[in-house]
């Protein structure tokens, strides 16, 4: 594996967004839990983003209270012209869309890129990877200096930025160094944290790149 824009340092920063991001998820959820019916309920989450323990890296359970019930994994209803499998990220609504036909599609709760590293456009999966090894390009190091000492690669685990799945996005045979990757930080999810690649959680991007073969179309809608 190579390089990739960084979703965000997660060890170092993960207490940051957990102070950012954790409370006002939490409240949120607690907001919602009385007219979240046409949601997952908590404790339906609890099984589907439960612990997954067969993984090269065993993936703990998700703290679903830190995550707005809205975003839970869900069929939805949803218009499209385009082929069944088509993924379609909506970085608005912090939703990525994978089209399943006849009017409707399976939709995700997302992370996104921050204001200033937002993109739009159509792509394709080049290339997916179980547990990926990580390396920041050079633009970001420069951008964040303690990237600097992974600049020949993190191996592939539960610290590593990409997690246990990614999908690499690519445009006319070029990586683009936007990726779909998987997560373990739920209180990002609904949120614009990272360099321009799109972040689900672990058990939904476990699910999505199971049925996401290589050459899948990718298409990016404007925020």
């Amino acid at each position: 594996m190579g390089e990739g824009t960084l979703p965000e340092l997660r060890s170092q920063l993960l207490s940051r967004r957990t102070l950012l991001f954790g409370s006002a998820a939490g409240l949120a959820a607690l907001g919602l839990a009385g007219c979240a019916s046409d949601y997952m309920s908590l404790a339906e989450a609890e099984k589907v983003y439960g612990p997954v323990p067969n993984e090269k890296f065993p993936i703990p359970a998700v703290d679903v209270s830190k995550v707005d019930p809205k975003y839970f994994r869900k069929t939805v209803r949803y218009d499209s012209n385009e082929a069944p499998g088509t993924i379609i990220v909506d970085p608005s609504k912090y939703y990525v869309y994978r089209i399943e036909g006849e009017g409707s599609a399976t939709r995700y709760g997302a992370n996104v890129g921050r204001d200033g590293f937002r993109w739009s456009g159509e792509a394709y999966v080049g290339r997916k990877a179980e547990w990926p090894t990580w390396t920041p390009p050079k633009e970001m190091i420069a951008r964040q200096p303690e990237a600097g000492k992974y600049a020949r690669g993190m191996p592939g685990g539960l610290d590593n930025p990409l997690g246990a799945r990614v999908l690499y996005l690519y445009q006319n045979g070029v990586y683009t160094l936007y990726t779909i990757y998987s997560t373990s930080a739920p209180e990002t999810i609904g949120n614009g944290i990272t360099s321009g690649c799109t972040g689900l959680l672990s058990q939904d991007m476990i699910d999505l790149y199971a049925r996401t073969p290589v050459n899948t179309k990718v298409i990016v809608l404007p925020a």
